[in-house]
């Protein structure tokens, strides 16, 4: 035993032990925490009092038993702490709150355009504390307010460093933090979605994310982290050219990835995606011919990659719901088509996260560092 523990770090250790088992486990009973810490049951329970008192906790019913009297079965306090996620895009804002398991339990969507000034700032921050009111919560139950966005940020997400989308290169996360009592950082809106995968997956391993929204995006997991890369711009295959005399893009260059696999690039001016793939669906010729010359681009672009990084590859983003098995047998074809390597091993998949992918990616960097810290 190392000399250097004290009797303060074990009681740190056994509390933290009990929690994490719980955090883990949908519910368990004294004896059972007990048995599998192995722990005496004072200790136990000494360590069960002090995590109710502060609320991490709470007893959640009694265990079935054909004798004696039922053990009180013990859970985590679910909104014991929560976290916000903020998608900002440039008409709309998604807000959502994420409670310590990872689940979603209020949200909602304003119209709000984005400006870089402090009207819109004081705007979107009132939204905030008014939906923040609205989960009838103490601020200190708050942990965090994670804005998801269209651009890059600094590795302590204090500042946005590639912001042309939204032309926010630049902006400090004190435009936010000024006006909100909270913790708050800015995360890019791909990288949020596949921490959001993480979360869903726990067996990633290594993967490569794109998320197909009305803009591209894209992460590299390497053993279930996201690679940020030296200047935080891993990932970034959005940016990467597929043809050098191709479309403009909105970073100046041409031909970009961002220019034939985003929806912008899939949808003509007035279409959206509900409406797209109806007719899809209904073979009408014109959108069958758009959705093929879309997966031909794809499955180019996948295959350049999947030649430098031979790992799976997850497809989020708004695009998502609307791919089926049928397409992602094709996309594959495609991709074997195109290949120095065919091969029947499918490996590419949707994402688990349809729907709230960014603005949960941006709440629960939170609740993980608070998990930890118990």
């Amino acid at each position: 035993m190392d000399n250097n523990i004290t009797f303060k770090d074990i009681k740190k250790s056994n509390y933290s032990a009990i929690f994490q088992l719980l955090y883990q486990n949908e519910k368990s009973s004294k004896q059972e925490i007990a048995n599998q810490l192995q722990l005496s049951l004072p200790t136990v329970t000494q360590n069960l009092v002090r995590l109710e008192e502060e609320h991490l906790i709470e007893k959640s019913g009694q265990f079935q038993s054909s004798v004696g009297r039922r053990a009180t079965a013990y859970a985590v306090n679910a909104k014991a702490r929560v976290s916000i996620g903020v998608e900002i895009q440039k008409h709309t804002v998604k807000l959502l709150a994420v409670d310590l398991l990872g689940a979603v339990f209020q949200q909602k969507e304003r119209t709000l355009a984005f400006t870089k000034d402090d009207l819109y700032f004081k705007a979107l921050s009132n939204e905030i504390e008014a939906f923040i009111t609205e989960l009838e919560l103490s601020s200190d139950q708050v942990l965090g307010v994670g804005f998801a966005v269209q651009a890059l940020t600094s590795a302590n997400g204090k500042t946005i460093t590639y912001g042309k989308i939204l032309d926010c290169t630049g902006l400090e996360i004190e435009a936010f933090s000024q006006h909100l009592p909270y913790p708050c950082k800015f995360i890019h809106d791909a990288k949020c979605a596949a921490t959001t995968e993480l979360w869903l997956r726990k067996d990633i391993g290594d993967a490569v994310y794109l998320s197909i929204g009305t803009h591209l995006g894209g992460a590299i997991i390497i053993h279930n982290q996201i690679e940020m890369g030296k200047e935080g711009h891993s990932g970034t295959v959005e940016h990467m050219t597929m043809n050098p005399d191709g479309p403009r893009c909105y970073c100046g260059k041409k031909g970009c990835m961002e220019t034939y696999c985003s929806v912008s690039a899939l949808l003509n001016k007035g279409d959206t995606l509900d409406d797209f793939f109806q007719e899809v669906r209904k073979g009408t010729p014109d959108y069958v011919k758009r959705w093929d010359q879309f997966l031909e681009n794809l499955a180019f672009a996948i295959n350049n990659i999947h030649l430098v990084i031979n790992r799976e590859f997850i497809i989020g983003g708004h695009l998502s719901p609307y791919v089926t098995e049928q397409d992602l047998e094709i996309l594959h074809e495609k991709v074997n088509q195109k290949t120095a390597f065919p091969s029947d091993q499918r490996f590419i998949h949707i994402s688990r996260s349809l729907e709230q992918g960014v603005p949960k990616g941006a709440a629960l960097p939170f609740i993980s560092d608070f998990i930890q810290s118990v």
